[in-house]
Formats: structure tokens, sequence, C-alpha cells
């Protein structure tokens, strides 16, 4: 029996003795005999082993288990497996698995070219592009806070990919392989309207006016014409006059985004004054951008710490919503709503914690959105409508580009026969602040007299959106030195 306080091994039975016959109590210390025992049945630990033997007699004909005993479901190789990108189901295909750097699991190995096809910006993730396209790269080296799971039983691959570097398309995008250039078709408009007026002695005049618009459409191409007709007669005279107003023909350069222009036209007016002229015009196309992506807005930057809700609201009524995977995101088709105002952003994590967080912003003419350029290049005959003004040939360029964190830069340059302009400006959306753009012309220009003139003039606008009271604050001033 074991005792209680004294941690002693008490034996009462009795030893008989050979000789003497007596009985001997034997007394045992407890801590050497529990060492011993502990030593006899210590559990010895094993590694978990697959006998190859109960699947075949002969070992060599088996294929290596020593995965198994590391807790992988599967050997490196090539699985056909479905593939979901944050969520979304792309494609099934075969895709390459090897061992990860840990040891611990199967990573896919995967090249750029396949994750462009799913829908990647290359572009976006820094060092992609320089990458060959057929090169077989871990995700988690190749994007920045990419991750993946292998689903072995339902042969399926997660793979979730920061909204930054997703090639998303904007609301209301439309591929252009949709785009139609409608059928083959001539058009006529034509608005007619006619009087006769009497005066007081009898005496009667007619007047009569017509105008038309006549085109033609033959594939992607566009042909206009605007003719106007007018007709007076009275007692004694009569005059009747046809006036060719402009011709041009025109058609869309898709892979540009612009369109091209050729005949009569006039200039963007965005930099330099618009004016009239006959020649030709390459420019940006604000209609094939979505309507999202028109005008200014400003873009949004955050960082999801899971699987969350977005939403952003103005004066109170919800312009956006979506779900973002884990990872830095960037919001740029933002409707416009007016010149400027606050944007509420609500970031709802899955783990239900909320971000919140205000982007007030204003705009001026000139801003562009983060990343859009806009251009235009013209090249003719100027065109001043009348016949005791000279008709000098020009060239002019405008280019307008969004940057980073609100900034806008843009510039110009105007070269005739007599005259030249040149323009450097920069604009910035500066928050709560409002919206500024400051701008540099500087010209010269030779007069009749061959006499020689040079002059500078400087723009400046600031638009400021008080949103508590309505209110817009506009301010433009102008300052010219010759």
């Amino acid at each position: 029996m074991f005792s209680g306080d004294g941690g002693q091994l008490l034996s009462d039975k009795s030893l008989t003795g050979s000789a003497g016959g007596g009985n001997n109590r034997m007394k045992f210390n407890i801590l050497p005999l529990a060492f011993f025992i502990g030593i006899i049945v210590s559990p010895a630990r094993a590694e978990l082993y697959f006998n190859p033997r109960f699947l075949s007699d002969d070992p060599d004909a088996v294929a290596d288990l020593s995965a198994f005993t590391q807790g992988q479901e599967l050997p490196s190789g090539v699985y056909r497996v479905d593939i979901y990108l944050n969520d979304t189901y792309i494609s099934t295909r075969d895709v390459q698995f090897q061992m990860s750097q840990d040891g611990k699991q199967l990573a896919p190995c995967l090249s750029p070219e396949h994750m462009s096809a799913m829908g990647v910006n290359r572009y976006a993730v820094p060092g992609m592009e320089r990458l060959p396209a057929d090169t077989c790269t871990s995700l988690n080296s190749m994007i920045q806070g990419a991750t993946f799971r292998f689903d072995v039983g339902q042969q399926r691959l997660y793979l979730t990919v920061p909204q930054l570097y997703m090639s998303n398309q904007a609301r209301g995008y439309i591929a252009p392989e949709y785009w139609d250039n409608g059928i083959t078709a001539a058009l006529l408009n034509y608005d007619f309207s006619g009087n006769r007026v009497r005066d007081s002695y009898g005496g009667t005049s007619d007047y009569a006016y017509l105008n038309l618009k006549t085109g033609l459409n033959i594939g992607s191409w566009r042909l206009r014409d605007n003719t106007s007709w007018s007709y007076s007669a009275g007692k004694g005279y009569s005059q009747n006059n046809w006036q060719h107003i402009n011709t041009w023909l025109e058609r869309d350069i898709v892979p540009l985004r612009s369109r091209l222009t050729m005949g009569d036209s006039y200039t963007r007016g965005d930099i330099f004054d618009g004016v009239n002229f006959r020649g030709i015009q390459l420019a940006s196309d604000d209609n094939m951008v979505p309507d999202s992506q028109r005008g200014y807005a400003p873009t949004i930057h955050g960082i999801s710490r899971g699987t969350s809700r977005i939403s952003i609201r103005q004066n109170g009524y919800e312009i956006y919503q979506s779900t973002l995977p884990p990872g830095p995101f960037e919001i740029n088709d933002i409707y416009p709503a007016g010149s400027g105002g606050d944007l509420q952003v609500t970031l709802q994590e899955a783990d239900g914690s909320v971000q919140r967080f205000n982007v007030p912003w204003s705009s001026v003419p000139v801003l562009q959105r983060e990343g859009h350029l806009k251009y235009a290049l013209s090249a003719g005959e100027f065109r001043s409508g009348g016949h005791q003004q000279d008709n000098p040939r020009f060239a002019e360029g405008t280019l307008k580009y969004g940057l980073p964190a609100g900034w806008t830069v843009y510039g110009g340059a105007w070269i005739a026969e007599r005259y030249r302009a040149f323009n450097l400006g920069v604009g910035k959306n500066m928050g709560w602040l409002g919206a500024v753009s400051l701008d540099a012309t500087r010209a010269n220009a030779r007069l009749p007299d061959e006499s020689r003139h040079d002059g500078q003039s400087y723009r400046f606008l600031y638009n400021k959106s008080l949103t508590e009271t309505g209110t817009n604050i506009q301010l433009i001033g102008y300052r010219y030195s010759t």
C-alpha cells in the first residue's frame, strides 16, 4: 500500500529465511523503483511509416510515399483544377504545383501570361512586366499580398490578388469588339421656314429659309455636309442665295480612343482659343470612354484588411458599392457629381470592423483623372468666315495628363506663319482647400509691317465647393505683359 505522507512503498508480507525462519520486514524507497519503471514503460516516439509492401510485393514498383508521412495530400506535379480568383470562377485548366519553400504545402507555379489572362494587370505589379511571359513563378513572389489555397478534395485552386493589381473595368465599360459601326446609310435632315409679310400699303414680301444636313455612313467612315438656302422677294427685287457652311469626313480610331476628322472643323479651345479651320485633326474622344470616367473625380486609395464591402456616398446618396479582396485597392470609376464635394467612404471588413474616412475634392476645367491622357493635334488653314482677312496655315497641339495625388500637367503649342505661342501649366485638387490651376503662355508675332512683338500671359483658376451651404467659390485671373 502507499502512504499518503511518507512517500514510502511498504510491504507487510512476511519473508521466511532458510536459516532462521524468522520474518523480516523490508522497506524500499519508491524513487529508484519509479525511475526504473518509467524507463521500461516510456513510450517510444516513432515517425509515421507507410509500408509499400501493402501495395506491392516489389517496393520499387510503388511510388515514393514519403510525402504522405509529412502530412502532404498530393506530391508535386500537374493537376487539373478549377481556378477561382477573388471568389470568382475563372477557368478549369492544368496547373503545375511545386513544394513551397517551407516544405509544408503544394504551391501553384503560374506564369505572367496566365495571370494576365485571368485579369491581373501585369503593368501594375512591380517587376512583373520584366518577367518572360512563360516564366513559371510562385504567386507570392510574383505579387505582393497575394494568397492561394489548394482544395485537394474538390480540386479547386483559390487565389486572392489585391484589387490594386487587377485589370478592373470601369462601370459602363463595353469592350470594343462589341462596338457596332452601324449599317451603310444616307441621311438627310432639313429645316424649312417661310413667311409672307404684308405692309400697310398693300405690298407683300416673301421670305424662305432652308437648312440641309446630309450625310453618308460607310463602315466606320462618316461624311457630313451642312448647306443653307435663303430666299427673299418683294416689289421690284428678288434674292436667291445658296451658302455652303461646312463639310467634313471623320472616323473613329479605336485603339487610341480618338477621332480623326478631315475637312471643316474647330480646334478644341481648352488651352488656346478655339478657331474655325479647314484641315485635319486627331483628338481624344470622351464618347469612347466609359461614362463613369468622364470628367474629373478623385481616385480613392486604401488597404482592405480582409474581404470587405466598400460604400461611397456623396450628399447622402450612395454613388458606389463593391466588394474588395484583401490588400491595397484603388477606386477610379466614380461618377462626377458637380464640381466638388465630400465623399464619405465606408469599408466594412469581414470581421465586422468598420473603417470610415472622408475624401474632399474640387475641380477646375483642366483637371484630369489619374492616368487619363487627353490630347488634340490639328493642322490646316484658318477660316475667318470673311473675305477681308487672310487664311494662314497653322498647326496646334495640346495635351493634358492626370498624375497621382490630384495633380494634372498640361500644355500646348500653336505655330503659324506669323504667330507662335507656347503654353505650360499645372493643376491640383487640394482637397478641402479647393482646386487651382496656373499656366503661362508666351507668344511672338510678326505684324504686316514686319515688326516683331513678344508677350506673356498668365492665367489663374480657382474653385471651392461648400457642401454645407451649397455654395461654389470661383476665381479667375488673367495677367498680360508685352
